[in-house]
């Protein structure tokens, strides 16, 4: 593993790219031709997930799907080009928490490089549940759909080496916190953050998955991704009206969403959007799907519908847009 670690960390470092800030994205139809998305595999891969049981930290189900996310990556971009990022967290009282993000790397001579991320682990607590509510989540979409869409994303990278250098970062310790601390959310995309693995690491852009595999999914443009990226969310949104998800890709302003990328643009200042199932309440509150957080959020709410509008959307901006 270590000898792995070194050989992404060379890959990365010769190919990082300077970021020149949400002004420097330009996008234009390029004319190439876009590989198929399959929804089918991206449902497959979220099913596989939620048959290994709840996913939180030092449980069997987050060891072994930590194992199977790694071996199916290594399966598509080698050996070499995926490591576990592992790191210890002190979490409520006296717990260590053994987490680790898992970074694979795509087409790794480009100069011009993109990250793609989403959380693997799920929700320790069914807090927003009327019924067990201190019993772990299986988080089908909630963990489970962006890691899908993704793995997904790497089976095409490897059979359609893609126009740039895709790194896909899946962090861990999302969705450990308890409500109300924003502080004990996101430990993997902080630890990421404030401990990159390849030091100057600064893609072009971001993009965070996170609940992306809902039934009757709405996406508006997140508050703190429109102030990020605006360039870059006004694409992707004009992308999803051209092929026919407005109704998804919501044309309005969104909540304010704490996620991931919140931590990995005020660490890392790269401009990143946050895909994520919600739509703004008073205020711009954010007001997320009724199974949020409960024992609700099993494959019943996953819609391939709504999978295969985020992966049309996602590889028409990777292939042909960029």
């Amino acid at each position: 593993m270590r000898n792995q670690y070194l050989y992404l960390l060379l890959i990365l470092f010769i190919t990082g790219c300077s970021n020149e800030g949400d002004g420097g994205l330009v996008f234009s139809d390029k004319g190439r031709e876009v590989p198929v998305f399959s929804s089918d595999s991206a449902y497959a891969y979220i099913k596989a997930q939620v048959d290994l049981g709840p996913r939180n930290p030092n449980t069997l189900g987050h060891v072994e799907v930590q194992r199977y996310l790694t071996d199916k990556l290594k399966g598509y971009a080698g050996d070499n080009l995926v490591f576990v990022q592992r790191f210890t967290h002190i979490g409520y009282g006296t717990d260590t928490l053994q987490l680790g993000n898992i970074v694979a790397s795509f087409n790794p001579t480009a100069t011009d490089r993109i990250m793609l991320s989403a959380h693997y682990d799920t929700r320790p607590r069914a807090d927003q549940d009327t019924e067990r509510p201190e019993e772990a989540i299986l988080g089908a979409d909630d963990g489970g759909s962006g890691v899908g869409v993704l793995l997904e994303f790497a089976r095409m990278f490897k059979d359609n080496t893609p126009p740039i250098g895709v790194d896909i970062v899946l962090f861990d310790g999302e969705d450990y916190g308890a409500s109300g601390d924003i502080s004990s959310y996101f430990l993997g995309s902080r630890y990421w953050s404030q401990n990159p693995p390849v030091p100057g690491y600064q893609p072009r852009f971001g993009i965070l998955l996170d609940m992306v595999g809902g039934v009757n999914a709405s996406f508006p443009k997140e508050t703190n991704s429109a102030s990020y990226a605006p360039n870059l969310i006004d694409e992707v949104w004009k992308i999803g009206a051209e092929k026919g998800y407005e109704d998804i890709f919501i044309d309005e302003p969104g909540g304010n969403v704490q996620d991931d990328h919140v931590i990995v643009h005020q660490y890392r200042n790269i401009p990143i959007i946050d895909i994520i199932n919600h739509r703004a309440g008073p205020g711009f509150n954010v007001v997320f799907p009724v199974y949020w957080h409960t024992h609700r959020d099993d494959m019943r709410v996953i819609s391939k519908e709504t999978l295969q509008a985020v992966g049309d959307v996602v590889a028409e901006l990777i292939y042909n847009r960029i």
